[in-house]
């Protein structure tokens, strides 16, 4: 597969493509132009046809895209089907409704393992996955080969556990704690997730037309 220097921003849109393409498979559309794509994502077709041509040449001119085979090729570009292995330290609020309402292997990873310190959870399963305690992490991660940790532990300990995953190689974290964690000495690479990021970007656009029609009143009353 043709894999040029990629910019953040492509990368960022993949996933929409992904998402939009399953819901074109579900209602029936076997191709598509990239006009058609792009309308029903607010993006330009030369956009479009940019991105893809990043990773190779998957339209015909006049035909479109297939749905189904772009999506496959999109798949594989995301690694989805590289069967990468992830574990869930803390099982908390948050961690347990990941556990319970995101679908790991819908994206291409198995959640292989959760860990936690509460005695309680210790020995236990949670939606099929083995809970183990913290202080076995670092014998599991030499024993297994794990891809991703999923990171949703409380704000105090978030560095040490980040320090314990960097520590035995971890290939990358996708952190809950709303620690902004970085790595700039190790090769881990980190995903920090801020719930309240959109929540605020939706306020900064709120704001924004409420302003603009504040000032579009004020100069229609002169």
């Amino acid at each position: 597969m043709k894999r040029l220097k990629v910019s953040n921003n492509v990368i960022r849109r993949l996933p929409r493509y992904l998402r939009k393409l399953d819901e074109l498979t579900e209602n029936g559309v076997s191709r598509i132009s990239s006009f058609e794509l792009g309308h029903q994502l607010g993006l330009t077709p030369s956009q479009i046809r940019q991105d893809f041509s990043c990773f190779g040449e998957f339209g015909q001119q006049g035909y479109g895209y297939n749905v189904v085979a772009l999506r496959q090729q999109i798949a594989m570009i995301l690694g989805m089907d590289r069967g990468f292995k992830a574990i869930l330290i803390g099982v908390g609020n948050i961690g347990r409704a990941l556990m319970e309402n995101f679908c790991f292997n819908d994206w291409g990873f198995e959640l292989a393992a959760a860990f936690d310190i509460k005695p309680a959870l210790i020995g236990t399963e949670y939606k099929g996955v083995p809970i183990y305690g913290i202080d076995e992490l670092e014998s599991y991660l030499a024993e297994h080969q794990i891809s991703v940790a999923v990171l949703t532990v409380p704000k105090t300990v978030a560095i040490n556990v980040t320090e314990t995953l960097t520590g035995n190689g971890i290939d990358a974290i996708w952190n809950f704690t709303n620690v902004e964690l970085t790595e700039p000495n190790s090769s881990t690479i980190v995903e920090n997730v801020h719930f309240s990021d959109s929540l605020l970007a939706l306020s900064y656009y709120v704001s924004e037309r409420r302003d603009e029609e504040a000032a579009k009143a004020a100069r229609a009353e002169k």
